[in-house]
């Protein structure tokens, strides 16, 4: 199973506290110096560097681990290994089933719940490679496996030439969303998972990633964690939405076809924040208002009148004039009165005599 990311990611969560099992393992590089492999872990709200685990046989990496939100991390998610290094992945039994899929290649494991269970691969070849969570991708659930002088400060490269996109403007929506940073980059994908009842705003009251930018035709599918109580996710103008459901593993899917900001809240918790956006890509392109071509926001301009049409409609004449009328009625009695029946004033000679 394999997939080739078109677009770079930008963070959704990335003030999210470190993986705890970060911290015990090896060095990491510092912040300032930090390789984000062409945007692939932006979003990852436990990415602190890339662990140097040289030297050894064998590495073990948490699936499941607090990151993201929820237990929805890979810990560490970087990590730089030797060639011929096992690297095993140990699932944590939190965060729901999860799976380890490579972004290009023809391996990966299922997709599994059950804590201690261990999926291994060895890596030969000096290569950057990149893995997701299939379920919570689009939450941050995603590492790199950096094999011998591979990567951005080895021999090697990692995945380049994508294309980054300027942050829309929202209009004050993700004013009081607490796990709003940016716009999770979706593009490329045929679906995308977003959690509702994830930790956010005091409590499980948020949606996971809060904002994501998706292609015409991308399926977004919202999967109830189960906590935080019921939820339901409602656009702010349209006539789709899901129904109250507390339940564990509920979804509810919609497919975006037309391009443009579509803000969506839940209803018993929207002043608590619980509010997100699907970005459908293309606007500009289609001719429409909507989404500009560097991610904004535009307003319909009005049109030019053509040169000699009159500014005011035939409604607005039709009143003025009636109006004007009104005004003038009064003078003209008064000049009809100062004027004799025969249409002179009284005090000017009929004339003859």
């Amino acid at each position: 199973m394999s997939r080739q990311q078109s677009c770079t990611r930008r963070t959704a969560l990335r003030a999210l506290g470190v993986g705890a099992g970060l911290a015990a393992t090896g060095a990491t590089v510092t912040a300032q110096d930090q390789p984000t492999f062409d945007g692939w872990l932006d979003n990852v709200g436990n990415y602190d560097g890339v662990v140097d685990e040289t030297g050894t046989d064998s590495v073990t990496v948490q699936v499941g681990s607090q990151a993201n939100g929820g237990a929805f991390g890979f810990s560490p998610p970087a990590i730089r290994v030797d060639p011929g290094t096992e690297v095993v992945w140990e699932w944590t039994g939190d965060g729901g089933v999860h799976n380890v899929l490579p972004e290009s290649g023809d391996w990966g494991s299922e997709l599994v719940g059950e804590a201690g269970h261990t999926y291994s691969r060895t890596f030969e070849e000096v290569q950057v490679v990149k893995y997701y969570c299939e379920p919570h991708e689009g939450m941050g659930m995603k590492g790199v496996v950096v094999v011998g002088d591979a990567g951005p400060s080895g021999g090697g490269s990692s995945d380049g030439g994508q294309e980054s996109f300027e942050e829309p403007d929202y209009g004050g929506w993700f004013d009081d969303v607490g796990n709003y940073e940016s716009t999770a980059n979706e593009t490329g994908t045929d679906s995308v998972t977003v959690q509702v009842g994830s930790q956010a705003n005091g409590g499980a009251f948020g949606f996971a990633p809060p904002a994501v930018r998706v292609d015409p035709g991308t399926e977004v599918v919202w999967e109830w964690t189960g906590d935080g109580g019921v939820h339901n996710v409602l656009p702010e103008s349209g006539d789709w939405g899901s129904e109250l459901v507390g339940e564990a593993g509920h979804t509810y899917s919609r497919t975006f076809e037309e391009p443009g900001i579509h803000r969506y809240y839940c209803e018993p918790h929207e002043g608590m924040g619980m509010k997100g956006t699907v970005v459908v890509t293309g606007a500009a392109e289609a001719g429409g208002s909507g989404e500009s071509e560097a991610g904004g926001w535009t307003e319909p301009t009005a049109q030019p009148r053509p040169v000699g049409e009159s500014s005011i409609e035939p409604l607005e004449l039709a009143f003025v004039g009636g109006f004007g009328s009104l005004l003038l009625f009064p003078a003209l009695v008064g000049v009809a009165m100062a004027l004799g029946s025969d249409g002179r004033p009284d005090d000017e000679p009929s004339g003859g005599n």
